[in-house]
């Protein structure tokens, strides 16, 4: 079975972006509208950080911060890890478990081109990872 890319997976993909001034409100009502459930926040044309449903939660809401005030920028997770398109999708599921995290952004030259995250694991890989960490934990059993 031959691994998708990343660049396979996120063909097409439009990008749901914004820069770190715009407000978390105003990012939520953009996400909404697209129907997603992260964005990338891009100054000049770079990826500066993620901004999600779960940040909007914990980092905005559970500590009493005004979202129509509150830009993006001071919410957001900066510096985010960042994956080539031209990497295997079996190898960002391992790296999103890694990190423990369930969005990652694909970066070309620097530039944002898409987002992959754990939902785009309902295709072959998923059972191909499942293989893998079962055999990783057999493997552990039998040298513990």
């Amino acid at each position: 079975m031959a691994e998708r890319t990343i660049r396979e997976i996120i063909e097409g993909q439009e990008l749901l972006t914004a820069p770190s001034s715009l407000t978390v409100a105003d990012a939520a009502r953009l996400m909404k509208q697209r129907n997603g459930g992260a964005l990338m926040v891009v100054d000049d044309g770079k990826l500066v950080g993620m901004f999600t449903e779960r940040d909007a939660l914990f980092r905005v809401l559970a500590a009493g911060l005004d979202g129509a005030t509150t830009p993006l920028g001071a919410v957001m997770t900066a510096n985010p890890q960042t994956i080539s398109p031209d990497r295997s999708f079996a190898h960002a599921l391992g790296f999103m478990r890694e990190g423990r995290f369930r969005i990652l952004p694909v970066v070309e030259d620097g530039r944002p081109i898409g987002m992959i995250s754990v939902r785009d694991a309902l295709g072959p890989e998923l059972e191909a990872f499942v293989y893998e960490m079962l055999r990783q934990e057999q493997v552990s059993q039998i040298l513990a």
